[in-house]
């Protein structure tokens, strides 16, 4: 967590980065600037925003699920200011006209990593063989139904040549409980990005994917192209891109996109 004495330094960046918005804004005069995001999302939000609700006067409010379930509330047509999903999501929402092209921010990325409860055995992950091994040896695995990783992971495992193995022991939930299952003990493994893991304090990362099968998930901004807080939406995104935002997103597993 960023020490105090760093706070005036941080709010003196942030005031410089959102230079373009309107002084009245600030103090009591608050609005609610709603995010529609992931995990990941509300992770950095909760960090950086009451420094950008200092600055501007506007409330982050991050509302999380599984990237694909807020992809698919943007569809029906739920009100919201900025959306931070994965890259081709919210292409494809610029493509349908929900959200604004010029705003498309590449604003964080992160790899896949594998966690066990805190406290238990770690188990080799450094190779393909090595975690190859260690997933066929496991007593069960999780990994989201319908997440960013997903995809990549069910072609990874059908590449491997281990899908049909692990189908028996693997639970996919449709909610971002993977971390929390593991650190219940209700399954051995996990799999899902790292950010993830590390907001599980009874969770505990073994490690990244090994180089050569990992797979980077980039996080992507964009402005609702019917929200009234388009202009506050657009700092926030210069906000939470800005060198200063940078050591929060690295201590929370994340990388500038």
């Amino acid at each position: 967590m960023r020490s105090r004495r760093t706070i005036p330094v941080l709010c003196t960046a942030l005031a410089t980065v959102l230079l373009g918005v309107s002084a009245q804004l600030s103090g009591a005069n608050c609005s609610e600037l709603k995010i529609f995001g992931s995990r990941v999302t509300k992770m950095i939000v909760a960090e950086l925003g009451p420094q950008f609700e200092r600055a501007s006067g506007y409330t982050p409010v991050v509302v999380a699920d599984v990237a694909a379930v807020m992809k698919r509330r943007i569809e029906s047509d739920e009100p919201f200011d900025l959306a931070v999903l994965v890259d081709f999501q919210t292409d494809e929402l610029i493509k349908s006209g929900r959200l604004v092209a010029e705003t498309r921010t590449d604003v964080m990325k992160t790899g896949i990593g594998v966690a066990v409860k805190r406290g238990a055995p770690r188990p080799d992950i450094g190779t393909v063989d090595a975690f190859t091994r260690t997933l066929l040896d496991a007593k069960s695995i999780t990994y989201l139904k319908e997440g960013a990783s997903t995809i990549y992971l069910d072609r990874l495992f059908a590449r491997l040549g281990i899908a049909e193995a692990l189908r028996a022991k693997t639970v996919k939930p449709d909610t971002e409980s993977v971390s929390e299952r593991v650190a219940q003990g209700e399954v051995e493994l996990g799999i899902i990005v790292i950010p993830n893991i590390l907001s599980v304090p009874g969770a505990e990362l073994v490690g990244p994917l090994p180089p050569e099968i990992q797979s980077y998930i980039v996080f992507t901004a964009a402005v609702s192209a019917k929200s009234p807080n388009q202009q506050a939406a657009r700092d926030l995104i210069k906000f939470i891109t800005s060198p200063d935002a940078m050591p929060v997103l690295k201590a929370k597993g994340m990388e500038p996109g």
